[in-house]
């Protein structure tokens, strides 16, 4: 592998830093996956009590106008999709480069730059939905319809258990299975906030820095007001569908927006760097090529002059 990559002339270091990129974080992404899956699986929140009087705990169960795979299809997909699209048309517009040649199979470089930013993407979203996760799974809060659910077996008209935190209860409820039991003490913060923010803003982030349409200057931040109204339109519904409360949906959006915003500056970052990186290595190219040059033809004394064109002095 190898060799098949320093045969597109990369050095030894080059070489190294490919294989590094695309092995440690498809590895990194991988993990957290698998930790996000073993809270899934084998999680045990945190068993909060709950007052008898708390009417917050007491909503009735609605389903979700935003379902789970809804929003992780949409979350995941519309981003994904964006930036292969746009990212193959910037390249159009680049000097043509040598594919990369990875087990003998060619990678385009359109390739190779939607990868680094989905591989960005990627690692973010993990970031946040374990973020999300292990806020949920350490406070263990009790969603709104925490008393609809459950039906904890507490004679809450007895004068002794008003205003009385109650701890020690065991739900009643028929037909309900102990996965649902668990999410409902999974109310803080609101997953769904947490990810379509961090998504939506990622792609707003994204649309920045690759849509230059000259036909409309305001047509790039419609499309980002888009993704931001898709974002606060799923939080809102998480309140009115009685899934979380307004402080669960607002952690959630900004547990999302900050490492939407960390994500970016960090490809925007990797981005300028590996500009100013490959600017350096031209120039140093062209400063290399002129003293070779000036050495084998140009004279000491000025200019050399050839059929329409002018090369430069060599002296000093």
């Amino acid at each position: 592998m190898k060799k098949a990559i320093r045969a597109q002339g990369l050095g030894d270091k080059d070489v190294r830093l490919v294989l590094l990129l695309f092995c440690s974080r498809d590895s990194t992404i991988r993990r957290l996956g698998m930790i996000v899956l073993t809270f899934y699986l084998f999680g045990t929140p945190y068993e909060r009590g709950f007052f008898c009087n708390d009417e917050s705990l007491a909503h009735p169960m609605v389903d979700s106008t935003v379902t789970s795979p809804m929003l992780y299809v949409i979350g995941l997909f519309l981003p994904i999709c964006t930036m292969l699209a746009f990212e193959y048309h910037h390249a159009k517009g680049l000097p043509e480069k040598k594919p990369l040649v990875v087990l003998g199979k060619s990678i385009p470089y359109w390739m190779t730059m939607a990868y680094e930013k989905i591989g960005v993407f990627g690692f973010g979203a993990a970031v946040t939905v374990m973020t999300t996760d292990i806020a949920k799974y350490t406070i263990g809060r009790l969603r709104p319809h925490f008393l609809t659910i459950c039906n904890p077996k507490i004679n809450c008209s007895r004068p002794e258990n008003q205003h009385r935190y109650i701890t020690d209860y065991v739900c009643e409820a028929d037909g309900v299975s102990p996965k649902v039991l668990k999410e409902l003490r999974l109310s803080f913060p609101s997953g769904h906030s947490s990810f379509a923010a961090y998504t939506m803003i990622f792609l707003a982030l994204y649309l920045q820095l690759r849509l230059t349409w000259p036909g409309s200057k305001l047509f790039r931040h419609f499309l980002q007001y888009i993704c931001i109204m898709m974002a606060w339109y799923t939080a809102m519904t998480r309140v009115s569908n009685y899934k979380h409360h307004w402080s669960d949906v607002l952690a959630g959006l900004g547990i999302g927006t900050v490492i939407a915003l960390i994500m970016a500056y960090y490809l925007a970052r990797t981005i300028f760097l590996f500009c100013n990186y490959y600017t350096q290595m031209f120039l140093a190219i062209i400063h290399v090529s002129t003293k070779v040059y000036c050495a084998e033809r140009v004279p000491k004394n000025g200019f050399v002059h050839e059929e329409n064109s002018i090369l430069p002095i060599c002296d000093g």
